[in-house]
């Protein structure tokens, strides 16, 4: 049976994969928006929970971000962390398999996975990414922080929109196909 909720992957890489530089930084990503912001509002009203990394986290916080975001259930994965800048943002130090088995149960919109690659590579782990929406922008940064760590090489992903914008950035939709028939 389908899940109703997804986990969804949103995120922006440069052409060569990365998501940011080797210390965290997102500077290549300060640019000039197309109307619409990539569809990004349209995806933004389609979850209500948001799932980060501590590291990603921190940088949201560095960003004016220290609610987490508006309207949504944040949570924060981190082995460290006592308790979030505000308390909005809810600190989780369980395993990812049974903490995402929960948010799949739970009645509700999707849930955005928004990073960092470590987080990603645990939900893929624990065969709980649904989806991937990539946004590929056309800089190459030449090394940093992969989509997905790198014990990830051959995830079979099913096609499921591409939209070229007009700056250049190609949108990417994609199912993780759970099996090879799917």
């Amino acid at each position: 049976m389908a899940r109703k909720r997804k986990i969804i992957v949103y995120i922006a890489t440069s052409t060569d994969g990365f998501i940011a530089r080797p210390d965290g930084s997102v500077d290549w990503l300060d640019r000039p928006r197309p109307k619409g912001n990539y569809g990004m509002g349209a995806f933004y009203r389609s979850i209500d929970t948001c799932v980060l990394g501590r590291k990603t986290y921190e940088l949201s916080v560095s960003f004016g971000m220290r609610d987490g975001y508006a309207g949504k259930k944040n949570y924060v994965f981190s082995r460290t962390l006592k308790k979030a800048a505000s308390p909005k943002g809810i600190i989780v130090n369980e395993g990812v398999a049974g903490f995402a088995e929960r948010l799949h149960a739970e009645k509700g919109k999707h849930i955005w996975l928004v990073g960092g690659s470590e987080l990603v590579a645990a939900f893929l782990d624990s065969e709980q990414v649904d989806e991937f929406i990539i946004h590929v922008i056309h800089t190459m940064i030449g090394e940093g922080i992969p989509l997905v760590a790198p014990r990830h090489r051959n995830l079979p992903l099913k096609l499921l929109a591409s939209k070229t914008f007009p700056d250049g950035v190609v949108g990417l939709h994609y199912a993780v196909r759970k099996n090879l028939h799917t």
